[in-house]
């Protein structure tokens, strides 16, 4: 069977913090992600995978507890832990530009990859020390901010003792993403003292990569993608979204068309038999020890690019214009 990990990177928002706007609401609007009276964040994604019995992995950013402390972590980690959903660890190193005091001597940088190994490993292990003191189970599990990892990030992982690394994104190899990786190999790897499980995604066109995100894919393509790793035998499909994907860009009001996204995704999953719902501790080890073979993505298609780029613009003028009321 093929695990799908529905992963959701789970973030305070730097920008708004940037913008004055304080702890409550930067929580409020950017992990529960509520707005106009609904809220589309982490507890109604959950709602919504218990619903088709499936599983969510939330990878955590705890550095903003650089800032504004660390209690504020608890009901987040609480809230998934008690439902039986994986609580991982993620990054997002510009809260260190307003930390009142710097783990690492003042040192600046957008992304994890940015830093020396010694510092990464600083970084690393205190922000999973703040997710386990906040009630997380170990943490087992890594995923880059930006996905801006690089290979010096791995080891840091393997320093501290955690397993997984979700941190390659094809789409970013290159650009963000500094990891020494071949952009065609879609499984589990074992490289540098971890296993790589990079993001899934389909060609949608000719040696193109589309990324398996809820804001990036059509339902339409999701739904190729699912199957097409199903039929396949993929060991794994790695979805990602985040904790307010489904609020504008502005968040400020529900994005219609990214929630429908997300609902189709959980009914198709239901739907195949071939695909169980899954955390990276569901995961047997080997999966990086079997056969290496770079794995093949569901065939192009102009009339799935076609339409997704119809529905991307249509989303953007209903949603993200601000005359238009929600």
């Amino acid at each position: 069977m093929t695990a799908l990990l529905i992963t959701v990177d789970t973030e305070l928002s730097s920008s708004l913090y940037q913008r004055g706007i304080g702890l409550e609401d930067n929580v409020r609007r950017s992990i529960w992600a509520e707005a106009q009276g609904r809220a589309c964040g982490i507890g109604w994604q959950m709602d919504l995978l218990d619903r088709y019995g499936l599983k969510g992995v939330f990878f955590l950013d705890p550095l903003p507890a650089l800032v504004h402390g660390a209690a504020f972590l608890q009901p987040i980690v609480g809230a998934i832990v008690g439902r039986g959903h994986e609580v991982q660890m993620h990054i997002h190193t510009e809260w260190l530009a307003a930390a009142q005091e710097s783990p690492v001597g003042g040192r600046q940088g957008r992304n994890i990859g940015d830093f020396t190994l010694d510092d990464q490993i600083i970084l690393l292990g205190l922000a999973k020390a703040l997710l386990e003191e906040a009630g997380a189970p170990p943490i087992t599990a890594f995923r880059a901010g930006n996905f801006g990892a690089n290979d010096d990030t791995l080891r840091a992982l393997a320093a501290i003792g955690v397993t997984w690394d979700s941190s390659v994104n094809p789409a970013y190899l290159g650009q963000e993403c500094g990891i020494a990786m071949d952009a065609a190999q879609i499984g589990a790897i074992r490289r540098l003292g971890v296993i790589e499980l990079p993001v899934s995604g389909i060609a949608d066109r000719p040696g193109g990569f589309r990324p398996a995100q809820i804001c990036a894919m059509s339902a339409a393509e999701m739904t190729a993608g699912l199957r097409h790793a199903a039929q396949e035998g993929h060991d794994a499909f790695v979805v990602v979204t985040h904790s307010f994907e489904m609020l504008s860009r502005d968040r400020m009001r529900p994005n219609g068309a990214v929630i429908a996204r997300f609902e189709q995704l959980c009914r198709q999953a239901a739907r195949l038999p071939q695909v169980h719902g899954a955390g990276f501790n569901d995961l047997p080890q080997d999966l990086a020890d079997r056969p290496a073979r770079l794995l093949s993505r569901a065939a192009p298609s102009r009339l799935r690019t076609g339409l997704r780029m119809a529905e991307q613009a249509w989303a953007t003028w209903r949603y993200e214009h601000r005359l238009v009321p929600a």
